[in-house]
């Protein structure tokens, strides 16, 4: 009989995008989420992350802060939030209220990611933003601030708004991470002394800068006294290398086709151009995708790489069960779930 694996102290937490297969909706992609998000729960994942994107065809999650109380209802134990909220396209005062609301009521459960990539089209950008007041994205750094006095009910008493708290008043508050893919988002994570989750399965060459600037430029905060680094990583596991591999092509073939994620068949059957097929060679280098033992070793190699104390995990499959097979092999094999 093989060893049993050990249990890591590497922390595993899951970002989820509500992917919509070819043939399915969006409604079940979002009922699929909080099944999900009770089966991640079972396994033993730390976090429950929503992510924010609009005007795809193939992503439900448009409104983090709308799925987060339905997953929140339906689970008792994992971390829900988002991963993350795009700031940019919001007033700091009404996120803030959103998720006190939500701390209240999951107190202690709630996390609150801010992002300020547009998680869109620019024209869509656009439609999120219209109407007098907008903010040049130079001014995110300021949003942030806001966000965090909101949340606090510290703006300093030279601020516009000072005096103005958001409802409703409660005892706890979220907690805040700053997501990123850039040396900017990781500057302004370590000047306002948050918590930091790079995108690594957005930005992977650049990543180990960006957490060393972060690190070096960390300013300790009521958020956190000392850096605290986790990665989003792509990656699918199978009971053997070759499975998972076919199965991951439908995320990636699903970049070159408009719509949903097409079948594993439908991915097999595409012919891609030479640019197209040395993208997908990249990409599968660059995530943490085969057999349990082959995840385990690649996700521990980043943790290293990264310094990071926990990993985001991003699984897109066409079919639901090979999702959820996926985060429970990675969780035996880590030794969360037995």
């Amino acid at each position: 009989m093989p060893d049993q694996p050990t249990r890591s102290a590497l922390r595993l937490s899951v970002l989820d995008q509500a992917p919509i297969r070819d043939g399915g909706t969006a409604a079940q992609a979002l009922r699929e989420s909080i099944l999900l998000a009770q089966a991640v729960e079972r396994f033993g994942y730390s976090r429950f992350w929503l992510a924010e994107h609009h005007a795809s065809g193939g992503l439900a999650c448009a409104a983090p802060e709308v799925v987060i109380p339905a997953v929140a209802a339906q689970t008792s134990t994992i971390r829900v939030g988002s991963g993350g909220v795009m700031l940019s396209h919001y007033a700091p005062l009404k996120v803030a209220e959103q998720f006190r609301a939500l701390e209240a009521l999951f107190p202690g459960r709630i996390d609150l990611g801010i992002g300020r990539a547009p998680g869109s089209s620019m024209q869509t950008k656009q439609a999120l933003e219209h109407g007098p007041g907008t903010l040049p994205l130079e001014a995110f750094p300021d949003q942030v601030e806001d966000l965090l006095g909101y949340l606090d009910d510290a703006l300093p008493a030279d601020h516009p708004f000072f005096g103005i708290h958001a409802s409703p008043m409660i005892d706890g508050t979220p907690e805040v991470w700053c997501l990123g893919s850039s040396l900017d988002g990781a500057a302004i994570a370590a000047d306002l002394g948050l918590p930091y989750c790079f995108a690594q399965f957005i930005a992977p060459e650049l990543g180990p800068r960006a957490v060393a600037l972060y690190k070096t430029r960390f300013k300790p905060s009521k958020w956190a006294s000392e850096p605290r680094v986790s990665i989003g990583v792509s990656g699918l596991c199978a009971p053997t290398d070759e499975e998972a591999e076919r199965l991951a092509l439908s995320r990636y073939v699903w970049r070159f086709r408009r719509g949903a994620v097409p079948s594993p068949a439908t991915a097999a059957a595409f012919e891609m151009t030479d640019p197209e097929r040395d993208y997908v060679k990249f990409s599968m280098s660059k995530a943490a995708v085969g057999s349990p033992s082959t995840v385990r070793a690649r996700l521990e190699s980043l943790a290293d790489e990264f310094g990071a104390e926990e990993i985001v995990l991003l699984t897109i499959t066409f079919d639901f069960a090979d999702r959820v097979r996926s985060y429970e092999l990675v969780a035996r094999q880590f030794g969360l779930f037995e």
